[in-house]
């Protein structure tokens, strides 16, 4: 059986963590970061989110909170390192959220950057995710 070839758009207005296909957006002092629509498809839909507690600090790389699809169990790796994380409570209640809208409705935390200075020049521009996509997947429909 043929596998389903990706077909998403990569918004401009944020920043991307190619490593683990999660994007980062400025919100006022602090930043709302999710999953990309290429890392929703890469994990299958997903039937479950749960996001760390209100509050917590993450650090970059580590976990955020965790998804459950169809294929797995995977742990939600943050793009930088946050405080005062606020897990989309809305997702929790609702994981099709993610899978319909992951870079709007689907959003998955929001916190204070604590190193934004150096950790925003790990992440890249919509352009540079979309030529990552390309090379992973060439029939790639990007939107």
């Amino acid at each position: 059986m043929a596998r389903e070839t990706f077909c998403g758009s990569v918004p401009e207005d944020r920043l991307y963590d190619a490593e683990q296909d999660m994007w980062v957006m400025g919100d006022g002092d602090g930043v709302t970061v999710g999953a990309t629509a290429f890392g929703v498809f890469l994990a299958g839909e997903i039937i479950g989110f749960t996001a760390k507690p209100r509050g917590a600090s993450v650090e970059r790389h580590r976990g955020l909170g965790t998804v459950e699809s169809a294929k797995t169990v995977l742990a939600v790796r943050s793009p930088l390192s946050l405080d005062g994380i606020a897990g989309n409570e809305a997702a929790e209640e609702r994981p099709a959220l993610i899978n319909l809208d992951p870079h709007g409705a689907g959003w998955m935390a929001r916190g204070r950057p604590t190193a934004w200075a150096a950790e925003r020049t790990l992440l890249v521009d919509a352009a540079a995710y979309r030529r990552r996509i390309l090379a992973m997947e060439p029939g790639a429909e990007l939107a």
